[in-house]
């Protein structure tokens, strides 16, 4: 079987708290340039299982082996549901981790504060982001016309969802990259390298904030197209 039969076509894409769907665009377009067969999960961020269920709509609609990426957030929607039997490989960009039986919430124990990461959290318990700390806290290197955009096109996250354990860590099974921004100001670095190390993830870092799922599509995009080439050929796969 040659490299180009292991190489594979899909990828599904999901985003994570705070934002939408539409933020992957420049990854869109530089992966389906490259002949992939590109999908956008757009989560309703009301519960993991929700999410999860979002994401497994769109895994079921992949006609073959697919590479599964999450921003943030999205890298615990991702953990939950990536072992889905079409997902053959993991993206991990700026995103969460935990291990089986562990909360999202967990993985900042013991990690230091983001103090520029503000969530301002509403009596329903769904969360926004600071208005006054968005960039700083979450788009530091996008225009000041981008970040006033993501501020105020903000999806709001059900606060509960970070208190709810992983049933099973698809990174146990399936091979794992991961992207990480060293100007992010939403987690702390030594936090994002400890999961993408336990993760066992081939790790590529990049100066960006943690919307480099938006300021830096390139460099995103060519860390997927390396996990697409590569996933089939993982013995984990």
């Amino acid at each position: 079987m040659t490299n180009t039969d292991l190489r594979v076509r899909n990828i599904v894409l999901v985003h994570g708290a705070f934002a939408d769907g539409g933020g992957w665009r420049g990854v869109y377009d530089q992966l389906t340039a490259r002949g992939y067969r590109v999908s956008i999960v757009q989560n309703p961020l009301t519960s993991l299982a929700d999410d999860v269920a979002a994401t497994v709509r769109v895994l079921d609609r992949q006609d073959g082996p697919t590479v599964l990426v999450g921003h943030s957030w999205g890298g615990t929607v991702i953990t939950e549901a990536g072992l889905h039997p079409n997902v053959a490989g993991l993206v991990y960009v700026s995103a969460l981790a935990p291990d089986t039986g562990e909360t999202t919430g967990q993985q900042y124990d013991g990690f230091a504060p983001t103090p520029d990461f503000v969530i301002e959290v509403g009596d329903d318990g769904f969360g926004f982001l600071s208005a006054e700390k968005f960039k700083d806290g979450f788009a530091a290197d996008a225009s000041d016309a981008d970040a006033a955009f993501l501020r105020d096109s903000q999806v709001p996250i059900d606060m509960s969802v970070f208190d709810t354990p992983v049933t099973a860590a698809a990174w146990h099974e399936r091979p794992s990259w991961a992207v990480i921004a060293t100007d992010d100001k939403s987690f702390d670095q030594a936090m994002l390298q400890h999961m993408a190390q336990r993760a066992g993830a081939k790790i590529t870092t990049v100066a960006a904030s943690h919307a480099l799922y938006l300021t830096q599509p390139g460099v995103v995009a060519e860390v997927i197209t390396e996990a697409a080439e590569n996933a089939l050929a993982d013995d984990r796969g």
